[in-house]
């Protein structure tokens, strides 16, 4: 195969090279296995990660090899690479690339840009998360089972709510649970409701939940991360590959699978390498769908911090 190609997407040319690249040696999946998987998942993955300012996460040696964030969009990116400002904390705009079509998606792909990390906002709506996320993340020795059971407890204190929330898996070693909103509500909220979540979580069971930061506190816990909620933070996107000895994928997954690993602890039923996530998109559909359309409004902070009291 050429080192370089030319392709033809939508009318849009965009160049790939070096396609027979190992980028997963212990699974022999090469750099156009990887633009192959985004072409076939992009169905799903486009319409979330649409207007979404994304931070590269390039891997130009594979896996095994030195990885850089690349948060300014590369100067040398093509006209038709859309780009929205983001402010920086310390003051001043980055450009951020937006990924909005398949050209882009290919474009991305073939910089090694494995794994795909998106803001919780839409450009230019850069101060309006249109969901809260909480990402469970296990202390060893507890692994993704005991985030499952975090997991359902969180869904139950969503469904006491009246608020839908829907499960990924992190494509690494946690669960994440994504809550709708799709409404009017500032990251301030979003961050205090779901900061004092977690805590209410670790009052109810301080033998299973942490929600502090500190390493020291989270062996055979589970963190329930709720800063991820914030302007500045970028989480793995949905169907995003991730940069780890195989190619897993963060995966949308049914709380009724989130409860069968609970039960019957078997960490591997919620690991999903490239191309079973294309076959479950096949059968299943996009399962997080609902999450880009779902309108909820937020309950009163109050009322979450009585139920803790």
């Amino acid at each position: 195969m050429a080192s370089k190609q030319r392709l033809d997407v939508q009318g849009t040319k965009v160049d790939v090279t070096n396609l027979n690249k190992i980028f997963y040696p212990k699974a022999g999946f090469t750099k156009g296995n990887v633009i192959d998987y985004y072409v076939r998942v992009s169905p799903a993955l486009l319409p979330h990660l649409k207007d979404r300012p994304i931070t590269l996460k390039r891997y130009p040696d594979g896996v095994e090899g030195m990885f850089f964030y690349e948060k300014r969009c590369p100067p040398h990116r093509p006209k038709w690479i859309k780009t929205t400002k983001v402010a920086k904390s310390e003051g001043g705009e980055i450009d951020y690339c937006v990924i909005n079509d398949l050209p882009s998606l290919i474009w991305a792909a073939n910089l090694a840009d494995l794994e795909l990390h998106t803001f919780l906002h839409k450009a230019p709506s850069i101060g309006r998360p249109t969901a809260i996320a909480f990402d469970l993340d296990p202390g060893p020795p507890a692994d993704v089972v005991l985030c499952c059971k975090v997991g359902l407890w969180l869904r139950e204190l969503f469904d006491t709510l009246n608020m839908q929330s829907f499960a990924k898996t992190s494509g690494s070693k946690g669960l994440q649970v994504y809550v709708p909103i799709n409404s009017a509500a500032t990251y301030d909220r979003t961050k205090a409701l779901s900061h004092a979540l977690a805590e209410l979580l670790e009052s109810q069971s301080p033998e299973t939940v942490v929600s502090k930061m500190q390493k020291s506190l989270r062996p055979a816990k589970v963190l329930v991360d709720w800063s991820q909620n914030d302007d500045h933070k970028t989480t793995v996107n949905v169907y995003s590959l991730r940069a780890k000895d195989r190619p897993t994928v963060s995966t949308p997954v049914t709380w009724d699978e989130v409860d069968a690993v609970s039960r019957k602890k078997n960490a591997a039923d919620l690991v999903f390498e490239a191309k079973e996530v294309l076959n479950r998109v096949q059968k299943m559909g996009d399962l997080f769908a609902p999450v880009l359309s779902l309108k909820q409004r937020l309950p009163s902070l109050s009322a979450v911090q009585k139920r803790k009291s």
